[in-house]
């Protein structure tokens, strides 16, 4: 069908929409047919759908629904390439030319001879690119991630081998499908791995998210699971919500069984074996009936990914003898670069290196700490048209650069310490680049000098924000007295402000009013509701170099302002239900 429609040889086929067969038939059916598969985030804007359309060059879109198609019509016209849509989950509203419903689509390709397709799959080589993940830079737009056939097929089985997936011809395993397929973990997991090993894959609600994925695990039971650390959360959340309403009874049994099952599982993660009895008689009364609840009874695999989880989430979920595995990688090595495994995992490490996959620490400091550079048959070809940035990314020697920091422990596991980059990634996986947000805010508030977005491993964003002041011409230290430009700027709003410290202990409404109406036009501009900044704070001083927010070069020092303003920050989350 593609074919018929004209699909070019390297040409995208764009997918819009949440897990489906469909997704995945459209996938594959564009690579067989001699194209590139490519997914699109459902969260994106028409202008951020048409960044990635126009830079695979789409012949093909295929969307999800009528709201998903709405975004492809309003930016068609800037579409050169385009040949067909195609709407898969819903009936069409409407008909206009080059729109096809699913059924109409698959219909098509009745008349191209099985000689014609078969012609182009044996055109195909190992290592030509068949699919593009759009990964986010830390400046400006995604850069399109050129995985190659072998790149996928090398490690699928590379990965499925080293997790010990069982073959279906052995033992069937099932998966449920929920995490958004346009991101190299659920493309991974839920395509090409369960394609290697047989695996049963179940298609989640649409808004399994918001709150319905556990009912779709207690449906399916599934036997190897997946969840970026804001699910782990979440159900962590809703488990103690639950456990805080039990009789005092329960509550005392639990408590008991957290202790114990915590103690286990540690000495059994330093290689003691041995069962306890009390350990016996808390999986019997407490471990099997949680697990049950969510879903996970017979879920061997569990594991946690995409962005950093916390130690306490993973303590939880160990008290309960649930141990949530880690594993670390990137778009650009096809996905899983370490994996910890049942018989070897060390809590916060994101465990060793899948077989055939090589780590390189990069100019360590005397900690061991340096750059985790990564070599396999899992690294990418590089970014489609963006030769500069492939060169950054992969040096002479081949080794991708990952722009995190890590060490090895003595017994080989990696442990990841810190991040080269400033992309933020939020407890949802999302990665956010801060600085078109921080620049957008000052633009819409003029009386802000330095913003400073934060929100790593959290589960919203939120902004330090800072206003213009006269600073000391010897010392270079920020003073308390508005600019003019300021004070003008105040008065035109109707304050009579003139010194930060006026404004921010009167909390002075025309001033914040104007701040949060800046800040809510930024966040409609927003390419997705995880890069919208949720709450805001005024510190009374603004960056400096004295100060030691601001280096040489007045870059931004984020890792020191996180430090010393880490009171401000931890004030965002700890009330997380009261917004700005």
């Amino acid at each position: 069908s593609c074919l018929q429609l004209g699909l070019e040889r390297f040409h995208g086929v764009c997918i819009l929409g949440f897990n489906s067969a469909e997704w995945f038939i459209a996938d594959i059916g564009a690579i067989l047919a001699g194209g590139f598969a490519v997914g699109i985030y459902t969260t994106n804007s028409p202008e951020a759908c048409h960044y990635v359309a126009e830079n695979c060059s789409a012949n093909v879109v295929v969307v999800e629904n009528h709201k998903q198609l709405q975004k492809i019509l309003e930016i068609q016209h800037k579409l050169p390439h385009l040949k067909a849509i195609i709407q898969y989950g819903e009936e069409l509203k409407e008909k206009r030319p080059n729109l096809y419903s699913w059924s109409e689509f698959m219909n098509l390709g009745k008349d191209v001879p099985d000689a014609q397709l078969h012609e182009i799959i044996e055109s195909q080589k190992p290592n030509q690119c068949c699919t593009l993940i759009y990964t986010s830079g830390t400046t400006g737009q995604p850069k399109g991630v050129m995985l190659s056939h072998d790149n996928l097929t090398w490690t699928a089985a590379a990965a499925g081998r080293f997790i010990m997936l069982t073959d279906a011809k052995e033992k069937q395993e099932l998966v449920v499908s929920y995490l958004p397929l346009s991101h190299i973990a659920a493309q991974m997991s839920d395509i090409w791995s369960a394609m290697t090993f047989g695996v049963q894959v179940f298609f989640a609600q649409p808004d399994a998210l918001k709150g319905t994925l556990v009912d779709t695990l207690r449906e399916v039971r599934p036997t190897a699971f997946l969840g970026v650390p804001r699910v782990w959360e979440k159900m962590e959340e809703k488990m103690k919500s639950i456990g805080a309403k039990s009789s005092a009874l329960r509550r005392k049994v639990a408590s008991w069984a957290k202790g114990v099952g915590l103690q286990t599982n540690l000495k059994r993660m330093n290689g003691y074996s041995e069962v306890p009895v009390n350990f016996r008689l808390a999986r019997h009364l407490v471990y099997k009936k949680v697990r049950k609840a969510i879903g996970l009874d017979r879920c061997t695999k569990c594991y946690t990914g995409a962005a950093p989880i916390t130690r306490e989430t993973l303590e939880f979920f160990l008290s309960l003898n649930i141990p949530v595995f880690e594993l670390y990688g990137m778009s650009e090595s096809s996905g899983p670069h370490t994996i910890s495994l049942p018989h070897a995992f060390k809590l916060t490490s994101c465990g060793k290196e899948v077989t055939g996959c090589r780590t390189l620490i990069h100019k360590p400091d005397g900690d061991g700490n340096g750059e985790i550079c990564f070599s396999g048959r899992h690294i990418f070809m590089g970014y489609l048209n963006m030769e500069e940035k492939t060169k950054e990314a992969i040096d002479e020697d081949g080794w991708l650069h990952s722009g995190d920091l890590g060490k090895h422990d003595k017994d080989g596991f990696l442990y990841i310490t810190g991040r080269i980059k400033e992309l933020i990634i939020t407890a949802g996986g999302e990665n956010v680049p801060p600085v078109p947000i921080e620049d957008a805010v000052k633009d819409a508030v003029p009386i802000i000098s330095n913003a400073m977005l934060v929100g790593d491993k959290a589960k919203f964003l939120a902004m330090l924000l800072t206003l213009k002041c006269n600073t000391d011409a010897e010392t270079g230290e920020p003073g308390d007295d508005l600019t003019p430009e300021a004070v003008e700027y105040c008065q035109k709003l109707g304050s009579k402000a003139t010194k930060v410290s006026e404004i921010i202990s009167s909390k002075d409404k025309a001033v914040y009013a104007a701040i949060q109406k800046g800040i809510s036009a930024v966040n409609e501009g927003a390419v997705s509701n995880a890069q919208k900044v949720q709450k805001w704070v005024l510190l009374e001083k603004d960056f400096s170099l004295f100060g030691g927010e601001l280096g040489p070069t007045m870059k931004l020092k984020r890792p020191v302002v996180v430090q010393k303003y880490k009171d401000q920050i931890a004030q965002f989350y700890t009330d997380a239900d009261t917004a700005t």
